[in-house]
């Protein structure tokens, strides 16, 4: 592991989806990888922390989700913007070689056999609570996370430190259209609004 990822507390492991970031979803069944982007991914619940996240019944990563009961959510960077936006966009189906295309580096975390993907700022280990009825009408996907951890340049003492962070490690927004906004500036309630 790099020197700047820590293990998050599963008690703040919620707080790495809570400003609702685009995600990269990652799975591996029988020695395949893949990596797609959801827009569609939130904190669920505190104990044990839970997430949801929604994997279209194409999504060749739904597919390794289902057969392997794992999958890692990653919060992806600015940096990482055309990234995000390639693997949301390719099928491994038609293109085998999609994760080298991308620009996708991917590593391990010790006791966990998935595919972690390399420069985002959080990760979150989930093992899948099957909800078939929600999973094949609604492509809802509920994740018990079972470890997380963060960049601790942009993510420390449970709580994102996006405004003293370096900007290329905030976070993306998808809209539309290959459009995504970077997280914004940070404001107090109870204090003065910016002009």
């Amino acid at each position: 592991m790099n020197d700047h990822i820590a293990a998050v507390p599963l008690e703040k492991a919620y707080r790495l989806l809570n400003h609702g970031p685009t995600v990269l979803v990652s799975a591996r069944h029988e020695g395949v990888d893949n990596v797609m982007a959801a827009a569609w991914a939130c904190a669920l619940d505190y104990a044990p922390p839970k997430l949801t996240v929604v994997l279209d019944k194409a999504a060749a990563t739904r597919a390794l989700v289902e057969n392997s009961g794992r999958f890692v959510i990653q919060v992806p960077t600015v940096r990482q913007l055309d990234l995000t936006y390639q693997v949301g966009h390719r099928s491994l189906a038609s293109e085998p070689d999609k994760l080298a295309r991308s620009g996708v580096e991917l590593f391990g975390m010790p006791g966990f056999d998935l595919p972690f993907v390399a420069g985002c700022s959080a990760w979150l280990a989930c093992r899948v609570l099957h909800e078939p009825r929600n999973e094949a009408a609604y492509d809802l996907f509920i994740g018990e996370i079972e470890a997380a951890w963060s960049d601790t340049r942009v993510f420390r003492d449970g709580h994102w430190q996006f405004e003293s962070a370096d900007p290329g490690l905030r976070s993306l927004h998808y809209i539309a259209g290959g459009f995504f906004y970077a997280i914004g500036d940070a404001m107090r309630a109870g204090e003065p609004a910016p002009e």
